[in-house]
This record gives structure tokens, sequence and C-alpha cells, in this order.
């Protein structure tokens, strides 16, 4: 399954960023890339997503993703393909992505335009890691 993770993420590359979407090849956001891969391949039920700002973890002490993905997933210290890594922006652990390994990640990022799979010692993203999360009943 872990995959099938990876091969339905890569299958993303080059969607552009777009703000809450989630349509292959038109846009899509790092919350709906990760909402698009696990549900897209039945691993999740797809949730319910009010509407965000694009700066919310910017003004609020909420750390509302994080508090979503942890109805999904849970902490784990050694990320194994398919996992999903966070990231502090603003306020919050805001950002997510699919690990491909403990290094490199796949993720719809604002400052890249679009999916891109990144390596995150090269990258900004280092010093922002805040931890990895699996899938409940993902082995």
């Amino acid at each position: 399954m872990r995959s099938k993770i990876i091969q339905e993420a890569r299958s993303w590359v080059g969607t552009p960023f777009h703000h809450q979407a989630r349509v292959k090849g038109a846009g899509v956001d790092c919350a709906n890339l990760l909402i698009a891969v696990y549900c897209g391949l039945n691993l999740a039920e797809l949730p319910t997503v009010d509407e965000y700002a694009s700066d919310w973890h910017l003004h609020h002490d909420e750390p509302r993703f994080l508090n979503m993905l942890m109805n999904y997933c849970e902490k784990v210290e050694i990320p194994l393909a398919g996992d999903i890594a966070m990231f502090q922006y603003g306020r919050q652990a805001a950002h997510g992505a699919i690990v491909i390994d403990e290094n490199t990640v796949i993720h719809a990022w604002r400052d890249a335009g679009q999916v891109v799979e990144t390596q995150i010692k090269l990258s900004p993203l280092e010093k922002r890691l805040v931890g990895f999360y699996r899938l409940k009943g993902l082995e």
C-alpha cells in the first residue's frame, strides 16, 4: 500500500498550487493533496473541511490542521514511505507533505507554485519540521 501512496502522490507533481482546491492537474493546496491521496486510495474517509483563509496559521492559536490530522493519524518518530510530515508556518504546524523517505517529501508548496518533490535537508523546510505522522491502521 505504501508504494501506491507514493505513486498517487507523484501523479500530482506539477499540479499548480491553488488554495482550497483539489483537482489533479488544475490546482491543490497541501491539506487537499493529503485528502486527495489518502481518500482516493480509500485509506481514510473524506473529511468535512470548512473554509479556511490562506493565512489562518498566522492569526490563530488553534492548531486546526494538526487537530484534524490527529483524527486519522498518530505521531511516529521514524517515518516510512507514505507517512506525513508536518511543518511549522506562523503559529501552527500548518503545512503537510507525504513522506517518500526520511529526507524527501511530496507537497503542494506555495513557494514553488505547484506540487513538488523536495529534499527536506536542502530546503527551508528543515528548520520547520514539527514531526511525522502515520495514518491509523497503515502498516
